[in-house]
């Protein structure tokens, strides 16, 4: 029987969270992909904190009034610089079950240029 997009992607999601760990020295950049947004969190998962959280839905962002793959590389710029002012310089990239393409790729892309490290 074929699995629904969702199983299918829960099931890379799970796949990638096995060796993908945020620690205190590099956190994990999470990416949530929803229809019309993209969100990005920076995690540390060994003591559960959200550092920082960014997404198209900030007011700076969203008032910018771009497309859809500009708005996700202003949010990897954003939370680039939220987390270089937490102190945060290298992170392990969580895709969240999305392929490396689009948006993702541009949220990365973004966070690069923002002077995170992957």
């Amino acid at each position: 029987m074929a699995l629904s997009k969702y199983e299918r992607r829960e099931r890379l999601r799970m796949r990638i969270r096995k060796t993908v760990e945020g620690t205190e020295s590099r956190p994990r950049l999470a990416v949530f992909r929803s229809n019309k947004e993209i969100y990005a969190q920076i995690i540390d998962d060994v003591n559960g904190k959200t550092i920082t959280a960014a997404s198209s839905r900030d007011k700076d962002i969203d008032a910018s009034k771009v497309n859809k793959v500009e708005a996700a590389k202003l949010v990897g710029k954003a939370i680039a610089e939220k987390a270089v002012k937490a102190g945060v310089d290298t992170i392990a990239f969580d895709r969240g079950g999305y392929l490396y393409h689009g948006r993702v790729k541009s949220l990365a892309e973004g966070a690069r240029e923002g002077g995170l490290k992957f």
